[in-house]
């Protein structure tokens, strides 16, 4: 890696950082409160229902997004990924009704689209050697924000500041990163500028059954970790015997899971294909899901939400992304593009499914996600030297 992009990565990096931040802030109950009675929802669920807008900025910008990135560079879409995310900020700290809070909700998941589209595979440009460890990094700080986001709201409470000032700042901060990012150096790669549109660029990818199975995977990997986020502590109370003052302390070991998982993986990725974890990480996380099913004791909970923390939010997503990017150099923002609209999807279907299931249903429908994931990675593994082969000759 050349010294001179390390800022540029650290830019990057810091993005997601604030991101963290973007993601769970309406998610947290002190907030939500607030918020309801700004925009006058009536109660916390109108705050989750705007939630929901973040996803549907998503899908609606991913599918321009990563042709954007190839076409323009990924300074341009850095740019619009921040600029996009000051509006959401702003948004949600000052907006006087729903509608305006759900314009700026999908202006966020706008902003995540570019920044995706753009930062890993910049990430992987700067730290080409390792690229697992360089997209695993986005994780790693966003996992970072959302330990911190306690503290966060601690200083708010205890400085009688008012809990809307997170969101402000966050805004503020991102506007000074993405005006770092005018200035910071980034790789020059062959190829970039030449894509026209996500149909053109898909016409001339060459897709192959492998392909397929590894976008695929940003569907399973994130139903694996959402499903779990969503419903496993409901589970433990109902169905395990948690204690309500006891159940959100899984939230503890998930989280604990995870970051264990970044700083672990990140120096065996260095040391065996990273293509492999696709298989390892969702086949220890079917283990662990039926062996909470079966148990249903307060410790196995527990166990399970560090294990799951590990092994199912602690990277996969990131890996398969880096590994498709591999296979497509040419086009790596119109496959990450690909990748994070399977993963968004993922959001609306799974969860909404799981909503009307009982908790026990829900893990049942986790192990069976879980293991078409671990046969879609097996079947990558066994093609994968065969489709590198077929990369690096493509590429040349």
């Amino acid at each position: 890696m050349n010294k001179k992009y390390l800022p540029s990565a650290l830019i990057l990096y810091l993005n997601y950082f604030v991101h963290g931040i973007g993601c769970s802030i309406l998610g947290q109950a002190v907030v939500k409160e607030m918020l309801a009675e700004q925009w006058g929802t009536g109660d916390v669920m109108g705050v989750t229902a705007i939630a929901a807008a973040l996803g549907l900025g998503r899908l609606i910008s991913l599918p321009f997004a990563g042709p954007l990135s190839d076409k323009l560079g990924r300074r341009i879409s850095v740019l619009i990924g921040c600029a996009s995310y000051v509006i959401f900020f702003v948004g949600i700290a000052f907006s006087p009704s729903v509608g305006v809070a759900y314009i700026a909700a999908i202006m966020g998941g706008i902003a995540n689209s570019f920044l995706d589209t753009a930062t890993y595979p910049a990430v992987a440009e700067i730290i080409y050697k390792y690229t697992g460890v360089a997209t695993m990094g986005i994780k790693f700080f966003i996992s970072i924000a959302q330990l911190l986001m306690p503290f966060f709201l601690g200083i708010c409470a205890g400085t009688s500041m008012s809990y809307l000032m997170l969101p402000l700042v966050g805004g503020i901060v991102i506007a000074v990163l993405g005006i770092l990012a005018i200035f910071a150096p980034f790789p020059i790669v062959e190829g970039t500028g030449k894509s026209e549109s996500l149909i053109s660029n898909l016409k001339n990818a060459h897709f192959s059954l492998e392909s397929v199975a590894l976008i695929l995977i940003g569907f399973t990997s994130t139903a694996t970790f959402q499903l779990w986020l969503n419903c496993a502590q409901t589970f433990g109370k109902e169905i395990a015997g948690i204690s309500a003052e006891k159940v959100s302390v899984m939230q503890t070991y998930y989280s604990a899971g995870t970051m264990v998982a970044l700083v672990v993986t990140s120096l065996l990725i260095t040391k065996f294909k990273q293509v492999r974890f696709l298989v390892i990480y969702p086949a220890i996380s079917v283990v662990m899901l039926i062996l909470v099913y079966l148990i249903k004791t307060p410790a196995i909970c527990f166990v399970g939400a560090f294990v799951i923390g590990y092994a199912a939010a602690g990277g996969v997503l990131q890996m398969a992304t880096a590994v498709v990017n591999d296979l497509f150099p040419r086009i790596k923002g119109t496959i990450t593009s690909l990748v994070m609209i399977a993963s968004s999807l993922c959001n609306y279907t799974i969860l909404t499914a799981a909503s009307k299931m009982t908790a026990t249903n829900v893990i049942v429908m986790n192990i069976v996600i879980t293991v078409i994931g671990v046969l879609l990675a097996v079947f990558v593994n066994v093609r994968y030297g065969v489709l590198l082969k077929n990369s690096e000759a493509s590429a040349k």
